[in-house]
């Protein structure tokens, strides 16, 4: 048995209805009794309580509660009006109820086309969706990083790097919640063929962390790799799955130089990008020349690596490397720089080609942070088409949603996201 007490549970600004709440609340005590889990299995019993002083709230027990089902003449009109009003109000409980928080859609323009979303060449007016805002959707994280989108629970994961616990992002409720504490400084994340979370833990929670780790279907963790040829790697920064099973994985130093997003660690790798064999899980280290490797993505047809070598200097570069039928890769040509001191940081493909990249200030005080932060947008030649701009700068992007038409960027403290015509890579 449950009880629900009405009154002023509804502020002034919530509409017409709300003033009706108020002003029966102040004459009324109401409560429900539930008989079951389902709403059909309640009665509803309230105790008039006219020329009582507004806002005292008497005790309810059994004795002082009026049954409807009772006729009383003297008060037949009263209870008519007090019980249409009572539907009114369950009415507004139940649509209160159901609003999504507010987190879960706070456009940043009320304009049609957003503005926010920058047509840089005419091929991308294509892609941008007329009326679709970019929204905030949470916000409270130190550093949001490695969204991934599970499709099948209608959620995307987000790594909060610096407070070491991985986030967890509702569609249906619009709520943000911890999905994982102690998450080893978590940091780019995937899932494999089967579905499973594929994670980068950049640091250390105690002995464990600096890997690559898989969450089993019963919650259990398999580790992966930690290690390549008996030295521990500096900090997992990036993870993507090909369709033969093959796992690809960043290994710079970003994390083991702080105490901030995980532990100060000496340096004992070369900077590193790894693969690990889907036949016996062999970890390989197939380039270790770039300053810095941070994000990394396949093209659609997974012929192309695209590599984001974040150090390289004076500009960062994303690098377009063959890949070859046995794992190996090929010539690499350089895509695209980041000019006018950007920031590049994880990207993905959609299955057109086109590469999204986290983007933002290099940290030189003369970039203009508010023309860089954001998603920008490149065609596969290498030719910037479009950005998507935003008050924080951009980690890391996904797309996801139902139809894989849905953007979402982790930044900085916050989740955003944007519809758009087109889709992931991985959903093609």
């Amino acid at each position: 048995m449950w009880a629900l007490q009405l009154k002023g549970f509804i502020r002034s600004e919530q509409n017409s209805s709300q003033q009706l709440i108020r002003e029966l609340a102040d004459n009324t005590q109401c409560c429900l009794i539930s008989h079951g889990h389902h709403s059909s299995h309640a009665a509803l019993s309230c105790r008039m309580t006219f020329g009582r002083k507004a806002g005292a709230i008497p005790k309810i027990t059994r004795r002082r509660m009026m049954d409807f089902s009772t006729s009383s003449p003297a008060l037949e009109p009263s209870r008519r009006s007090f019980l249409k009003k009572s539907l009114a109000v369950s009415a507004t409980v139940a649509a209160i109820g159901a609003l999504p928080r507010l987190s879960s859609a706070q456009p940043l323009t009320q304009r049609y086309p957003d503005p926010l979303v920058r047509v840089l060449d005419d091929s991308f007016t294509d892609i941008r969706i007329f009326n679709a805002s970019v929204e905030k959707l949470a916000s409270g994280m130190r550093w949001a990083e490695g969204p991934v989108w599970i499709g099948d629970g209608r959620y995307l994961l987000v790594s909060d790097i610096a407070n070491n616990r991985i986030m967890r992002w509702d569609e249906v409720t619009g709520e943000l919640s911890v999905y994982r504490e102690h998450s080893n400084f978590s940091n780019g994340m995937c899932r494999d063929r089967q579905g499973r979370l594929l994670v980068c833990e950049g640091s250390s929670t105690t002995n464990e962390g600096r890997r690559v780790t898989r969450t089993e279907y019963n919650g259990r963790i398999t580790v992966l790799a930690d290690s390549f040829e008996g030295k521990p790697f500096n900090s997992p920064n990036d993870i993507a799955c090909k369709r033969d099973g093959s796992i690809w994985f960043t290994d710079p130093t970003f994390q083991a130089e702080s105490n901030y997003e995980g532990q100060k660690v000496k340096q004992e790798q070369p900077f590193g990008v790894y693969r690990i064999d889907p036949s016996n899980g062999k970890v390989s280290r197939v380039i270790d020349d770039l300053a810095g490797p941070n994000g990394l993505c396949f093209s659609p047809d997974e012929k192309t690596l695209y590599v984001v070598e974040g150090r390289a200097r004076p500009n960062g570069l994303i690098w377009a490397i063959a890949v070859k039928e046995d794992g190996t890769l090929g010539e690499r040509r350089k895509l695209i720089e980041g000019l006018d001191y950007a920031a590049i940081d994880g990207i993905k493909c959609d299955e057109s080609g086109n590469l999204w990249c986290g983007w933002g200030g290099n940290g030189d005080p003369k970039a203009d942070m508010e023309k860089l932060d954001g998603v920008r947008v490149f065609n596969p030649q290498g030719k910037a088409i479009g950005h998507i701009s935003l008050p924080e700068r951009c980690a890391n992007i996904c797309f996801g949603g139902r139809e894989g038409n849905r953007l979402f960027m982790a930044s900085s403290h916050s989740l955003y996201s944007v519809f758009v015509n087109a889709r992931g890579a991985t959903f093609a």
